[in-house]
């Protein structure tokens, strides 16, 4: 066989050899490559420390019960996930697609049958098993910890918190390849990346802050005050974890939540709504992008 007639084979047999799910065949390769990203490690060892960290001070005897404990450790948990878990997300997904158009491999995967919407599902559903796991990780020390000293009572919110976690680094997962779909330059999308970080963990708040001390005591009208919250992710995981039971009144997020027309149902749906529209619009934009 000549040297020409085996080039011209080659695609034909890496399209023979492609399986019938490439969806799923993205999501593995993505979740081999960020088992082996060293940021993903350090960050998923980051969380591992700093969940224990609070577990164990949050379950420091004080003079009060076992559930009054956990309720300290769930709310340092989700505060710490607020910050923590977002910036995780935007490092894993921020440079999915550039990377590949920088390393010249992103005309390699499109040479295969596939569409490029399903790329960007491959990678977020691989993105998404690694969160998780970073996730699970981060907070299973914290709960074994917790469990060690004060039983199996408050696995479920554990659990929920742990739930309503990943949820969130998906949301932050999909606004990261649409920055990366968007632009043609890792450096671009890290800088994009770190905008939204900003703008929803810290920069939001603060200009909800001033805006309600520009009110001077004046009512807000419910749906208004309801629409900013969910109109920011970060606040609605923090209703959502932080609004009801005792954590509630540890978080200072019970008068809001019982204030408000926001149903734990509702701010599940919210989230999920933050996760699937930004995903469908870095499909939609990768698909019209030029290579």
């Amino acid at each position: 066989m000549t040297t020409e007639t085996t080039s011209i084979a080659m695609p034909a047999i890496r399209r023979a050899a492609m399986p019938t799910s490439p969806i799923l065949t993205i999501a593995r390769r993505e979740l081999a490559e960020g088992m082996r990203n060293r940021w993903v490690v350090s960050t998923t060892v980051l969380l591992a420390a700093l969940a224990s960290a609070i577990a164990a001070l949050g379950s420091a005897p004080t003079g009060s019960t076992s559930t009054g404990a956990l309720d300290v450790v769930v709310v340092g948990l989700a505060s710490l996930t607020i910050f923590l878990v977002p910036l995780i997300a935007l490092l894993i997904s921020h440079n999915a697609i550039t990377r590949e158009a920088e390393g010249g491999t992103l005309l390699l995967l499109l040479s295969h049958p596939l569409a490029r919407w399903q790329v960007i599902a491959g990678k977020f559903l691989g993105q998404l098993g690694i969160m998780a796991f970073a996730t699970v990780i981060g907070f299973s020390f914290a709960a074994a910890f917790v469990v060690w000293q004060h039983g199996a009572e408050g696995w479920q919110a554990f659990g929920a918190m742990t739930g309503a976690s990943i949820l969130l680094g998906a949301v932050f997962l999909s606004l990261g390849l649409l920055a990366s779909a968007s632009v043609q330059e890792s450096s671009t999308a890290a800088g994009i990346s770190i905008g939204l970080w900003l703008l929803f963990v810290a920069i939001y708040d603060m200009a909800l802050l001033a805006v309600l001390v520009a009110q001077g005591g004046h009512a807000i009208p419910g749906w208004t005050m309801d629409l900013a919250l969910v109109l920011n992710p970060t606040d609605a995981y923090r209703l959502l974890t932080l609004g009801e039971g005792s954590s509630a009144m540890l978080s200072g997020m019970g008068g809001v939540f019982d204030n408000s027309g926001l149903t734990p149902g509702v701010l599940v749906g919210a989230l999920v709504l933050w996760c699937v529209l930004p995903l469908g619009l870095a499909m939609a934009v990768f698909s019209r992008r030029n290579l």
